[in-house]
């Protein structure tokens, strides 16, 4: 095997940006591979800083690493996506973004007078949750959780 071909955990940390404990975090989550050498050293092939480079992208989209590690589990024999796969890819976490998006801009017009959660911890609260019966149907920022969901089943 060429020099090339065998890529030490240094050599692959450095091209691609990140830490060697990044590299064995990805590998840990099953987002890539290697081997060991006779002298029990992690090597790597080329494609990994492809799988890598994927990986970023989709986490600089607020993509999650497990929904990451779905997706190019659904590739076929585990490969490194090419275009057309990052074709698929993308789209599969359109939706996903859109969803944030919504959820963001509902956030966005209604943190100046209420958070949502229904705490009452606020003597002009908009929204009144007498008795606490919000407690009864989650924790959390209830009344904006279902005001995001509402919004985003409406548009979807």
């Amino acid at each position: 095997m060429n020099q090339e071909a065998n890529l030490s955990v240094g050599k692959v940390a450095k091209r691609c940006g990140i830490k060697v404990s990044t590299l064995h975090f990805y590998e840990e989550k099953g987002l890539i591979r290697s081997w060991r050498n006779q002298g029990n050293q992690r090597r790597y092939k080329p494609d990994v800083m492809r799988r890598i480079s994927v990986i970023k992208a989709a986490q600089k989209m607020g993509v999650s690493l497990d929904d990451v590690q779905q997706a190019l589990s659904s590739l076929p024999n585990n490969r490194t996506p090419d275009k057309q796969d990052w074709q698929k890819l993308s789209k599969r976490w359109h939706q996903l973004l859109d969803n944030r998006i919504k959820a963001l801009e509902v956030l966005r017009d209604s943190i100046s007078s209420c958070i949502g959660c229904g705490c009452l911890s606020l003597s002009t609260c908009p929204i009144y949750n007498p008795e606490d019966e919000l407690s009864e149907t989650g924790e959390g920022a209830i009344i904006l959780q279902n005001d995001i969901a509402e919004r985003i089943n409406d548009d979807g």
